[in-house]
């Protein structure tokens, strides 16, 4: 009996691994992330077509085409993970025999730069949330909110209204990357902002709900909501190159500017290795360096 005929229906185990993978309190967008890989990969199988068998085989020629189609290699790299994570869950559960993918290597990501957004840029983002009305109140106390504190998208969508104490200026991350919590202040212009909303917020028709973001009518507020706010903002903005992320990496780079401590960022941040801080500050580390040096006045003597 060959492989293939033997090989169970990756399409319907992929259901059970998010159900094992949720067990495991993994976020939501780790779930996200993986399920899209497998889902990527069987599509890819399907057009082909080749077997949907986890191989070495299919796995190097699958991450060859998304490369060969322009894909960033972080993408590549985030679909490899999800095929080697399921692989090991399939031999663990003993659906099939052996992991195939134990040993193949990753590929390499390029060190990209991003570049945080500019003060003018900034600007113009707050200028495109002008408004009273609720959403436009809503999308200037959560840019805010990410672009000071530079919590990951995930995490402010999951904030309740407990977690908030606007007073103190503190939002509580009950879960962040890696299932640890943490502290993060916020001044007061956010802690005003956050006000608007909150009291805009009281009026929705879902108001008792405790997730402290809602979406408009009696609609949620997911990750996806967040983006595509956010996105609509930015383009009404004038900013082609936004995404929610970017407002982690700017929120690193103006802490940095403004003389905040490494520690201070990486404790806030939520980063337990210093690699990460160097990763989201390093587009302007050497204008933070100049800025830097002409304060110490070394040139003195």
């Amino acid at each position: 009996m060959s492989q293939e005929s033997s090989y169970p229906d990756l399409s319907l185990l992929l259901e059970s691994w998010l159900l094992a993978l949720r067990a495991e309190r993994k976020s939501p967008a780790t779930l996200k992330s993986y399920g899209n890989g497998i889902r990527a990969f069987l599509a890819w199988c399907e057009k082909k077509p080749v077997p949907p068998v986890l191989s070495k085989d299919n796995y190097h020629a699958f991450s060859a085409d998304l490369l060969d189609e322009g894909r960033e290699a972080s993408t590549v790299v985030s679909r490899q993970l999800a095929l080697r994570r399921f692989s090991a869950w399939l031999t663990e559960e003993q659906e099939i025999p052996e992991d195939d993918l134990a040993k193949v290597k990753t590929a390499k990501i390029d060190s990209k730069v991003i570049e945080p957004l500019t003060p003018d840029e900034i600007k113009a983002f707050l200028k495109a949330c002008q408004g009273n009305d609720f959403m436009a109140r809503r999308d200037e106390a959560i840019f805010r909110l990410m672009v000071e504190t530079g919590i990951r998208a995930g995490e402010c969508v999951s904030i309740t209204t407990e977690d908030l104490n606007l007073m103190e200026g503190t939002a509580i991350v009950r879960r962040g990357k890696g299932g640890k919590g943490r502290v993060v202040p916020f001044g007061s212009q956010t802690a005003r902002a956050l006000d608007r909303y909150r009291r805009a917020r009281a009026q929705h028709s879902m108001a008792d709900l405790p997730n402290f973001w809602l979406g408009a009518r009696r609609k949620g507020f997911t990750y996806d909501a967040l983006h595509k706010a956010l996105e609509k903002r930015a383009t009404e903005a004038g900013i082609e190159r936004f995404h929610p992320h970017l407002l982690r990496h700017t929120a690193a780079h103006r802490w940095l500017s403004a003389g905040g401590s490494e520690t201070g960022l990486m404790a806030v941040a939520g980063w337990s290795q210093s690699d990460m801080l160097q990763r989201y500050t390093k587009a302007r580390a050497s204008d933070r360096a100049a800025q830097e040096a002409r304060s110490l006045n070394l040139g003195d003597l």
